[in-house]
């Protein structure tokens, strides 16, 4: 085995977090020299007898030949912590893991990533504002981030990659099993069509454990720039990425919502608690200045033509009108409308009057 794949073989080992690793490395001077380590030396740096023997069993049956061949016949990759392709808003958490595999492909302006996340159990409503967030944000190549869950995580990747944008899915179990298996699908697109990627510290077939989706969320914040919250209860698997965020220092917006859903009740608390409140994705990179980073040709590339905005300007050539207005006369859908109306006035094109009215500069 190289270097490399003695790493990933230690890591694979899962008892052993980032922190761990770190600490043998630093010790043995080497992921060979870990693997090769014997039992006296492994408790002589503070491993518990019960450790050892467990790692010392994982060493002696991981079949390296057929791991590795596993991996390349999936398409699966792995990166290292020090490679340059490792995702720069990732490797600046403190607990980042030492190996991340990837399904996929993974570009250097994903830095200009948010996370969308919100209840399994969304409603009409959060659906429509999820896929208002997804859909924008992927408009203004922004990659959106999530955890393919059922509801909100899965709607959000689904609307970015339908608007032709990037979206990366973080897994709580190995690449070879995409779960739910009801997303499996909308993974296949994603990495088939060069849209983005699902990855996962985990190694091939690591169960998803339900203790493993709250360590997980640490990493769905920690590849991105800010985390929005759509729906969700205040005890739900939503409130641990939303805790990572912070102690990672990452922005949370949330979406208000009717105070008679339940599923609003989360999102609604966290406004109350300091949580910055949108109601569209101007908020979002008003607060996070993150307009002036995007690369232009990448906008280009998502949004081929100029159709659309070239028929809103001439709806609003002669007096502004309400957005149903537009909708109306356009015979373009709401949120097709919305989305483009909000990257029109992102450009300097036209002007948000208020209560929904705009007029053409």
């Amino acid at each position: 085995m190289t270097e490399d794949e003695y790493l990933a073989a230690t890591c694979a080992f899962t008892h052993f977090g980032p922190a761990r690793v770190k600490l043998l490395l630093s010790f043995f001077g080497s992921a060979r020299k870990i693997w090769s380590g014997s039992e006296k030396e492994l408790i002589e740096i503070g491993l518990s007898h019960a450790l050892v023997n467990k790692f010392l069993k994982h060493r002696n049956f991981f079949n390296p030949e057929k791991y590795f061949a596993n991996l390349k016949s999936l398409g699966i990759k792995f990166v290292k912590i020090s490679d340059d392709d490792y995702p720069q808003n990732l490797k600046e958490i403190p607990d980042a893991p030492v190996i991340l595999y990837v399904r996929g492909s993974l570009k250097s302006f994903d830095s200009n990533s948010i996370a969308i996340v919100g209840s399994r159990t969304m409603t009409t409503y959060g659906r429509e504002v999820t896929d208002k967030f997804g859909t924008e944000l992927a408009n203004f190549g922004i990659t959106v981030i999530s955890g393919l869950a059922l509801g909100v995580d899965a709607e959000a990747q689904k609307s970015a990659f339908l608007a032709g944008g990037r979206t990366i899915a973080v897994l709580a179990s190995g690449l070879d099993i995409i779960s739910p298996l009801t997303n499996k699908n909308l993974a296949l697109e994603i990495i088939k069509k060069g849209k983005g990627a699902v990855v996962s510290e985990y190694p091939l077939g690591y169960m998803p454990f339900k203790t493993n989706f709250a360590v997980r969320n640490r990493l769905i914040a920690g590849l991105s720039k800010a985390v929005i919250v759509v729906e969700g209860r205040k005890k739900s698997g939503t409130f641990y990425t939303v805790n990572a965020a912070l102690s990672q220092g990452k922005q949370v917006f949330a979406v208000p919502g009717p105070i008679t859903s339940p599923t609003s009740e989360g999102t609604n608390y966290l406004i109350q608690n300091g949580a910055k409140l949108i109601t569209g994705v101007k908020d979002v990179l008003d607060e996070l200045h993150m307009q002036l980073k995007v690369d232009r040709g990448t906008i280009e590339k998502i949004l081929p033509g100029n159709k659309t905005e070239a028929k809103i300007l001439e709806i609003l050539e002669l007096e502004p009108r309400h957005l149903d207005e537009v909708v109306r006369i356009s015979g373009l859908t709401t949120s097709d409308i919305s989305a483009r109306l909000t990257i029109m006035e992102m450009k300097g094109l036209i002007r948000n009057l208020g209560q929904g009215i705009y007029q053409k500069i």
